[in-house]
């Protein structure tokens, strides 16, 4: 029911709390011994505070500290079963969808919005949708009134509406008709910008006939499942950071949050359980069109790969290796894996500029290292062979090999010996 639904703090306060009480009492402790029965009260604010200045997805992943007790706000499946506690957590994670939400606290005679639905993940808006039966209304009403009638600033007062806001609640908002499903990250009136969320139709757009149901019944089925909802929180959804300059030569960040489209989300899902069942030693081909966002597709499967365990709760693979010849690529990788890891270390870039002896001895060292995501370029990447040659302790190590551009990478003398490594 959406009466439970906070306005001002754009939150589902009864969850949130729910979540903290059950997975942290320890820092609910602490923290009462500054504001009593205010406990309650200050987490919300604070939880809502820190959204407004970092955005929900950092708060989602990062946690917030108050008074040195640190909280956690959701917890992503374990790669592996080696830690019961967060397994516990995860399985505490509340998801709730929410229908008819009223949401704007400027809310005036004339002016009360609604939105058809309101997903939450432990008290927090992830995504809105509006829904549209093809019967009455196409999915491209619900587009126009998201441009039309959900603005992120309310009309006259001009004052921001938190669950609209550009990241700070809601990170994804859909349009969704019986046939087709649209997504936004950014809603700006008019010039609002829709990207399909569509599995394709006989190498065209839009969905294939679906003899059980309707057409767009995977978004509900598959997307939305508990399991794959998370892992999409977790794993995919990241902020895209791009130094830009204006015609006056003003430096300026422009922030774009990528959410996966749906093939995407599904050729990296179809990788990673074929790699976890079947291990290391096959051959898989991606084909991605032009500006179909074969980066992020690259980025999302190394992270995976790298990180990817048995059921037995194995490692299936020692090292990641990336073969590029984009140095967008690299900074693409390094910049999307931090914001899953936060870690440094975790990709390392085998520098081109140094001489062929220097490039075997980084590598060598690289792979015996066991850094789980390397970036090497065509020209090095034959120097692989001659370090795990040179290592015995690289023999029976599994190495994963994801090629960028392989139809323009597959010619000449320089391919040859990358066949011959493989």
């Amino acid at each position: 029911k959406s009466e439970h639904y906070d306005r001002e703090l754009a939150l589902y306060p009864d969850d949130l709390l729910a979540y903290i009480h059950e997975t942290q009492p320890e820092a609910v402790a602490k923290l009462t011994k500054f504001y009593h029965d205010k406990t309650d009260q200050q987490i919300l604010k604070r939880a809502a505070s820190e959204m407004d200045k970092h955005g929900s997805l950092h708060v989602l992943r990062h946690g917030f500290k108050d008074h040195g007790a640190k909280f956690r706000l959701c917890q992503v499946k374990p790669d592996h079963g080696l830690n019961p506690e967060t397994l516990t957590r995860y399985n505490a994670n509340h998801l709730r969808v929410v229908q008819e939400v009223s949401y704007s606290p400027h809310s005036r005679e004339g002016y009360n919005p609604r939105l058809d639905l309101v997903l939450f993940v432990n008290g927090v808006p992830v995504a809105t949708l509006e829904l549209k039966s093809e019967f009455k209304q196409a999915v491209s009403n619900a587009m126009k009134q998201y441009r039309k009638d959900r603005p992120p600033k309310a009309p006259k007062t001009n004052k921001a509406e938190p669950l609209l806001a550009f990241k700070q609640r809601a990170l994804v908002h859909f349009a969704v008709g019986l046939e087709e499903a649209w997504m936004t990250t950014k809603l700006e009136g008019k010039d609002t910008f829709f990207l399909p969320f569509n599995k394709g139709r006989d190498g065209g757009a839009g969905n294939p006939p679906n003899p059980d149901g309707y057409a767009a019944d995977y978004l509900w089925k598959d997307v939305f499942a508990r399991d794959a909802w998370l892992d999409i929180l977790g794993r995919f959804i990241h902020l895209q950071e791009e130094e830009k300059e204006t015609f006056e030569g003003k430096k300026y960040t422009k922030e774009t949050l990528i959410f996966p489209r749906f093939h995407q989300w599904n050729a990296v899902n179809r990788l990673v359980a074929a790699a976890r069942t079947e291990g290391p030693g096959h051959k898989y081909l991606i084909q991605h069109s032009a500006g179909s966002g074969k980066s992020n597709s690259i980025a999302w499967t190394a992270h995976r790969l790298a990180s990817l365990h048995t059921v037995e709760d194995k490692r299936v693979f020692d090292s990641v290796i990336v073969i590029t010849d984009r140095t967008v690529l690299d900074d693409q990788l390094q910049e999307t894996i931090y914001q899953f890891e936060h870690a440094e270390g975790v990709v390392c870039r085998i520098s081109r500029e140094e001489g062929e002896g220097s490039k075997s001895a980084q590598l060598g060292e690289a792979l015996a290292k066991g850094t789980r995501i390397i970036i090497v370029t065509i020209q090095t990447f034959p120097f692989v062979l001659d370090a795990i040659q040179q290592q015995a302790s690289l023999k029976d190590r599994s190495f994963a090999v994801i090629a960028d551009e392989a139809h323009s990478s597959q010619t000449g003398a320089t391919a040859r010996k990358v066949r011959e490594v493989l």
